[in-house]
């Protein structure tokens, strides 16, 4: 562009002389024209039939230069330069552009390079050393996750080791932050190499198994008056929450066709080791088998004390109230209201009556509390019946915590009552909107009260890991850690009052 300019500049003063030249030569030949206008008139003709041939090119060419140099000629000049500018211009911009891509496609190949996670053969001194704050550890050799089943029914992950090392098809390439268990990396497939290793399982990085190692082994132990003293450090809860592995799951560990669809949430999945599982009767469509709920463990680890889930969609409330009927759950706790800016729950439950299903549901009375509503509803299925609580808590804002823990407090315990007073049935169903957040902080509440009560003492931070491992991502933020703290201290002064007394 300064090119241009200042060629521009350049034929404007070149111009301008010419017309400075053209106009001193006017001038002096109107001086002139009076005194030759006779003699020029007499010798006109007589010139022009005497010049020789050649000063008659001469002054032909003078006329062509004076056009030339007009004021058409002149911006015809400019045209003519500034496209040549511009072409040339647009030359070495491609050129640029060329370069830079090529030079973005190398960086791409050396990024794309495979990365073999077969073992490393690494110095006995060397291995033996393992860094503490590192999610990476090196291995002898590749171990595979089961899940098994003990002596008492209890579903527990189990890693085993393999007998040989080979070496591996996979490489790995960075994804999303939850599409797998606490780790950022994925296993995609090197057809090269695929008949050189035996059929795939799943084999979990060594971060996933790093982090399942922390859920299984976190401790924080607090007596009352630690208790009071950490609510009192908002930075070190924070801190301590930011520590603890989220265990999403990777869509591909459900080997369920088509369970997207009853998924409220893409990346909020159910643990498969610990989903639970619908059982129709003659029905070989293994989506039926599917909802998103996992089993979680209660107080010292008690199987099936909860059931964590989603809210209801259009499309599973019939296997909502299946569940319910199935599990023989005679509490159901709903921690969000039916929307929030957008649907967080559809309505499942009737005015009077209705059937979902094969389930009949019928509601006998509706209390009115200070922060939720109370039904009692009865379930039928044929000649069999189910009574069943149902709160409805609507105070608590979706990823934020109440203004105070009174309200929940209260709920938990009036549902801890209700669950003592049906000791011989199932799990106590709790749902928000994606099952994790509200309902977890719920869950983990009722876990470290009764814990605070039994033991005098509270474990928040192994109770939340123990959640994880049975469904990801519950105790969604770290205010609602916070806020378990919060609801927590508040349980100790009740209990230090009820003490006194």
């Amino acid at each position: 562009m300064r090119f241009c300019l200042h060629l521009f500049h350049f034929c404007l003063k070149v111009k301008s002389s010419i017309t400075a030249h053209k106009a001193g030569c006017r001038c002096a030949g109107r001086g002139l024209q009076s005194k030759e206008s006779f003699r020029d008139s007499f010798h006109t003709e007589k010139n022009r039939t005497l010049l020789p041939r050649n000063q008659k090119n001469v002054l032909q060419g003078q006329h062509e230069a004076d056009k030339i140099w007009s004021k058409e000629g002149f911006y015809a000049v400019v045209i003519f330069l500034s496209i040549f500018v511009i072409i040339v211009t647009c030359l070495m911009i491609l050129y640029r552009l060329k370069e830079k891509l090529q030079l973005s496609l190398r960086q791409d190949k050396e990024k794309n390079q495979e990365i073999h996670l077969s073992p490393l053969a690494l110095p006995p001194a060397q291995s033996e050393a393992k860094t503490v704050n590192s999610m990476v550890q090196p291995e002898q050799a590749p171990k595979v996750l089961s899940v098994v089943v003990d002596p008492q029914g209890r579903y527990a992950p189990e890693i085993k080791a393999t007998t040989s090392a080979c070496p591996s098809p996979f490489k790995m390439k960075p994804i999303g932050l939850q599409e797998r268990r606490g780790s950022n990396v994925s296993l995609t497939l090197d057809m090269s190499s695929l008949g050189n290793v035996e059929p795939f399982v799943a084999i979990p990085t060594p971060r996933e198994k790093v982090a399942m190692e922390y859920l299984q082994s976190a401790s924080r132990i607090l007596t009352r008056s630690q208790l009071k003293d950490i609510v009192a450090s908002s930075r070190l809860l924070q801190s301590e929450f930011m520590e603890i592995p989220m265990n999403f799951v990777d869509p591909k560990e459900i080997d369920i066709p088509r369970h997207g669809t009853k998924n409220r949430y893409k990346t909020i999945l159910p643990n498969p080791f610990s989903r639970v599982c619908l059982r129709p009767k003659n029905v070989t469509d293994s989506l039926s088998t599917y909802i998103n709920a996992n089993y979680i463990r209660g107080y010292r680890g008690k199987e099936k004390a909860f059931i964590a889930t989603q809210g209801p969609m259009i499309n599973t409330v019939n296997d909502f109230w299946q569940m319910v009927w199935q599990e023989d759950s005679p509490v159901i706790v709903m921690i969000t209201k039916l929307k929030e800016k957008n649907e967080k729950c559809v309505l499942y439950w009737p005015e009077k009556r209705g059937i979902y299903g094969k389930v009949e549901v019928l509601v006998i009375s509706v209390n009115e509390c200070d922060n939720y509503t109370v039904r009692n509803l009865v379930l039928k299925q044929g000649s069999h019946t189910q009574h069943v609580k149902h709160y409805w808590y609507t105070s608590w804002p979706d990823h934020k915590t109440p203004d105070s823990a009174q309200p929940l407090l209260q709920l938990m315990l009036d549902v801890e009552e209700d669950r003592l007073a049906c000791a011989g049935r199932g799990p106590v169903v709790v749902h928000c909107s994606a099952g994790i957040g509200r309902t977890g902080c719920f869950i983990a509440t009722s876990i470290c009260c009764r814990q605070l009560k039994e033991e005098g003492v509270v474990d928040v931070l192994s109770i939340v890991c123990q959640l994880r491992v049975d469904r990801g991502g519950m105790v969604q933020t770290s205010e609602q850690y916070e806020f378990v703290h919060h609801a927590l201290c508040l349980y100790e002064s009740r209990l230090s009052a009820e003490t006194v007394q």
